[in-house]
Formats: structure tokens, sequence, C-alpha cells
């Protein structure tokens, strides 16, 4: 079956949900961090899955596909270190923290399989 949105890709759908539980719990953030760790942190989990449907259009020129992958890698570990920032400042629990840092992981991983092979993508 042929992918025809970047919707339909596995990984999207994972950054997704993920952003989506990052949202969801960091509502209860303190009031003071709202203008600094909770919106970097909405920010970078955001920024993976627009990252990823900007780079899925370009995907019939293999190095800004690959480009775009690279900057879903890059806002994939920074969302991995505001997650631990999240824990260490007492607003996330362990258990939120490694569920989700874990998420984070098999995103990077799948993104970094895409970058190695960006010609199965291309149409």
């Amino acid at each position: 079956m042929k992918i025809r949105s970047h919707e339909e890709l596995e990984v999207f759908r994972m950054a997704f949900e993920s952003a989506m539980e990052i949202f969801e719990i960091s509502k209860g953030f303190p009031k003071e961090e709202r203008f600094s760790l909770t919106d970097q942190i909405r920010r970078s989990s955001r920024s993976v899955c627009a990252n990823i449907a900007e780079g899925f259009r370009k995907r019939k020129y293999p190095k800004a596909f690959v480009a775009k992958l690279i900057d879903c890698e890059g806002e994939a570990a920074e969302t991995l270190v505001w997650l631990k920032f999240s824990h260490t400042c007492g607003y996330l629990k362990i258990e939120d923290k490694e569920r989700l840092s874990t998420q984070y992981d098999h995103i990077l991983g799948k993104l970094v399989i895409m970058g190695k092979n960006p010609q199965q993508w291309q149409y």
C-alpha cells in the first residue's frame, strides 16, 4: 500500500499522540513555567509532527526530505531534554518521563531509518 499522506505514517501518529500527551500533562505544570518550560516542551514536541509533515511533502527531493527528518530528530532530542527537566523539577512523574522518553526514542529510531532510505519514500 502506497502512503499518500504524512498522517498515514506510523512515526507521525506516534509523534502526534506523544505531543498531545505532553500537552495534557503540561497543563499541570506551575504557572510560573508557562512562558518557559511549558511552552518549550509543547513547541518542540509539536515541531516533530510539523517537520514530518513538511518533509513528507518534500520527499521527491531526497536532500530536502532528509534535511527535514534531521530537523525532526533535533526537535525530538530537545523534547527528551525538556522531559528530563520536567521530571527533575518535580513536575513530571518518573513513570510518565520514562514512558514518554521511550516513545521519543522509538520516534527517533524511525526517523533515522527513514533518513537512511529516502528513496523508499519518493513518488
